[in-house]
């Protein structure tokens, strides 16, 4: 059945929650001179704010968003990103997250699971990125919402940023963590990656024997044309995150509704777990040409001081759930090497690849033994014959202990 018991037919909407109070954004007298801007305040940025905040540096940090936001991602706090969270004194369990301990991948009516070698939360950016932001203003940073950046100028001796919701500010060095989302004029050269999928997110409120099935587990779910994770966020909400292959979308319409029916009326393990379950906003959040593979080359005429952060330095394919982790580590490393080495923006950009590469490649390598339905078959029965497949699995697609910043 269609989502709200009704196959096949669009999911219903419901009405949305009453949004909270608005926050004004901050506006300034006259533009002033941080030493360091980070803009975009995710897990990257707010990471990266909280660690030069506490080593005592000037750090503005710009938000576009005035207030708390659902975003695009599968919600997956791995070993990695708790490190990076207790750094800056947030808890995921007292945060109200989901634990998990398990992973399972479905193919068809087919299963295999395994405990994974670590425990895992699961709640929403929605909440996370508000901790984060509270965090960075806690160790000092100025954090300044419904601040939207239009332009980035760079000169020599640092760069000027105009946005939306704030005066124009110049800062000697940026640390860009936009996300997905590229900066006119300084657009990532994804030359080479895989960025054919179409990307969905969305909620439900399941009902009691799926929401117990479910609980403790992560499911990645295999399909022709794509996959989907599904997992428990905070509050017993599920959390359906799935990127499919941008033809096979066009083929059904460009509908999420199609789509979503498609998916209930293919996928056994999808229909017992969403077919009466209640979707808990009006309609997906969706996103198109995320390059996953990417791994940021600096190019020659690169600005000196500009340190891209998160997915704007590494995008790991999503079902390995260390998208988050990736992020936090960017920003720690990135931090950790402007403390150290200052401007050298190309240092950092090094390293960075050289700690997540090997497992953004392996990553992607999964994804691609999963495109045929030979494939997927072949995943799935390897991984019941041998079920701590998937634990190796998960330990190599993780940042590498080595890697990790104390």
């Amino acid at each position: 059945m269609a989502a709200g018991g009704h196959r096949g037919r669009a999911s219903p909407r419901r009405r949305r929650d009453p949004p909270g109070l608005p926050v004004p954004p901050l506006r300034r007298e006259a533009a002033v001179t941080p030493e360091i801007a980070v803009i975009g305040g995710g897990p990257a940025g707010s990471i990266a704010a909280c660690a030069l905040a506490r080593a005592g540096r000037r750090v503005v940090l710009l938000e576009r968003e005035r207030e708390p936001r659902h975003k695009i991602c599968g919600e997956f706090v791995s070993i990695e990103a708790q490190g990076a969270l207790a750094q800056v004194g947030i808890d995921p369990a007292a945060l109200g997250g989901a634990p998990i301990d398990m992973v399972r991948l479905v193919h068809g009516e087919s299963a295999a699971e395994s405990p994974l070698p670590f425990r895992a939360y699961g709640f929403t950016r929605r909440r996370l990125d508000e901790a984060l932001l509270d965090a960075a203003r806690a160790h000092g940073a100025e954090v300044i919402r419904g601040a939207s950046v239009r332009r980035l100028h760079a000169a020599d001796d640092g760069f000027r940023i105009e946005a939306e919701g704030s005066e124009d500010l110049s800062a000697g060095t940026v640390f860009l963590a936009t996300g997905k989302h590229d900066l006119r004029g300084f657009k990532r050269d994804t030359a080479g990656t895989r960025d054919s999928l179409v990307g969905f997110k969305t909620y439900f409120r399941l009902p009691p024997g799926e929401r117990r099935a479910l609980a403790g587990a992560i499911e990645v779910i295999l399909f022709a044309g794509g996959y989907a994770g599904l997992q428990l966020v905070e509050e017993g909400i599920a959390n359906l995150c799935l990127l499919v292959e941008a033809d096979r979308f066009e083929a059904l319409g460009r509908s999420w509704d199609a789509l979503f029916a498609h998916l209930l009326a293919t996928c056994p393990h999808l229909d017992r777990r969403l077919g009466d379950a209640e979707p808990v906003l009006d309609k997906p959040l969706a996103i198109a040409r995320v390059p996953y593979g990417f791994l940021h080359r600096p190019a020659g005429d690169e600005p000196h001081g500009l340190f891209r952060l998160g997915d704007q330095a590494a995008v790991i394919p999503s079902f390995s759930g260390d998208g988050m982790a990736i992020a936090m580590h960017s920003g720690r490393l990135a931090a950790r090497t402007y403390l150290e080495q200052g401007r050298a923006a190309s240092l950092f950009h090094a390293r960075l690849r050289r700690d997540v590469g090997p497992q953004v490649r392996l990553a992607g390598a999964l994804y691609a033994a999963s495109r045929s339905g030979l494939g997927r078959r072949a995943l799935v029965a390897a991984c019941r014959l041998w079920p701590g497949g998937l634990r190796v699995a998960a330990e190599r697609t993780r940042v590498p202990v080595h890697a990790r910043l104390a």
